[in-house]
């Protein structure tokens, strides 16, 4: 269930696209360039902002740049309007417990500016601006706000946003009340392309209904590499205990897809052998950091290729021989699927002996 919004900006809540491009046009000018259409600008549009300028005004400092768009920018700053269906949005976010976070490049002083004059200011929990590459903060906000990624949802105007998403590992929702025409975003291939903010609230209200009370789909793995050793992570959503890397299934995807797609999220590894081992039931599990009711579908599968490189999810990796894992402070439902492994081995094992002693008789 998605828990979590953060939120561009311009475009997203605010309208501001005309202002930005008479800023921009009044930039062009003054450097010797013509001016441009809205079309174009919006096809062209690009962040970082400065990999735009260098398509126009490549020789120009962005010392430059910056101070002639603020000549044309800063008056326009009491006159960027909230767009329709924004505040019916943040009422409902605020109604449901759903905090907001904002993650924009607009500088702090304008979105604080607007922020307070357009009355958003309260319904935020925190504004990260002044970002240039949003990408470079993704992770940062979900780990100082101990977000999940996966109950976390970015929303955009930009192909730029989408791409942040990915990057964190959240969900991306791309709106078309802004900057990227939906051709342009639909390239990025976000989970969702809406109209604005009022259908994402439908969409939310929908899901929320669905979702809300219902046992969450989840896979998990526990890896084994060349050595026979097997892959253990240590993450706080599991009350800093060990266990084996996984996560929910996504509409529309197998269980087996779902353990490469977040094997491959988590660890950077890709997996080859994967067999189904087991299915457990996990309610109200108190190790878990909230509330919740998973079927955990676990695999066995081997390294096939990668290097281990962990994503903000976990805080700490290891390879261990399965039989040494008791050594470690594992989670309750690691602790079980690694027992069922090692009874079938021995089992494996003790079929293969008997089976090579009745072949030497």
């Amino acid at each position: 269930m998605l828990k979590n919004l953060i939120l561009d900006w311009s475009g997203t809540v605010v309208d501001d696209l005309d202002a930005v491009v008479r800023a921009t046009n009044h930039v062009l000018s003054r450097f010797g360039t013509e001016p441009i259409s809205r079309d174009i600008f919006r096809e062209r549009f690009c962040l970082p902002w400065i990999n735009f300028y260098k398509q126009w005004l490549p020789h120009i400092p962005r010392e430059g740049l910056d101070q002639a768009f603020w000549e044309v920018m800063l008056p326009e700053q009491e006159r960027i309007p909230i767009l329709p269906h924004a505040m019916e949005f943040l009422e409902f976010a605020r109604a449901n417990h759903l905090p907001i976070f904002i993650c924009s490049t607009v500088d702090s002083k304008s979105f604080w500016g607007q922020s307070n004059r357009l009355g958003v200011s309260p319904f935020l929990r925190k504004a990260y601006v002044g970002i240039e590459d949003k990408r470079k903060v993704i992770h940062q906000i979900l780990v100082e706000n101990q977000l999940d990624a996966s109950e976390t949802i970015f929303v955009g105007d930009m192909v730029h946003d989408v791409e942040t998403a990915k990057h964190g590992g959240v969900h991306a929702c791309a709106v078309l009340t802004g900057y990227d025409r939906e051709e342009k975003l639909a390239e990025g291939k976000p989970d969702f392309i809406l109209r604005d903010l009022r259908e994402l609230r439908l969409v939310l209200e929908s899901q929320n209904r669905w979702m809300d009370g219902h046992p969450v789909a989840t896979v998990g793995a526990l890896i084994l590499n060349k050595k026979g050793e097997c892959l253990m992570v240590r993450t706080k959503k599991w009350s800093n205990k060990w266990g084996i890397p996984g996560g929910k299934v996504k509409r529309g995807e197998t269980s087996e897809d779902a353990v490469r797609r977040e094997i491959r999220e988590e660890t950077n590894l890709e997996l080859k052998d994967i067999h189904f081992a087991m299915v457990q039931d996990c309610i109200e599990s108190k190790e878990f950091h909230r509330s919740a009711h998973f079927l955990l579908l676990n695999y066995v599968a081997h390294v096939a290729s990668g290097d281990v490189k962990l994503n903000d999810e976990a805080q700490e990796w290891k390879w261990i021989a399965p039989g040494k894992t008791s050594e470690l402070d594992l989670n309750i439902p690691t602790r079980k699927l690694v027992e069922h492994f090692l009874k079938e081995a021995t089992e494996s094992l003790a079929q293969r002996r008997k089976g090579a002693k009745q072949e030497e008789q």
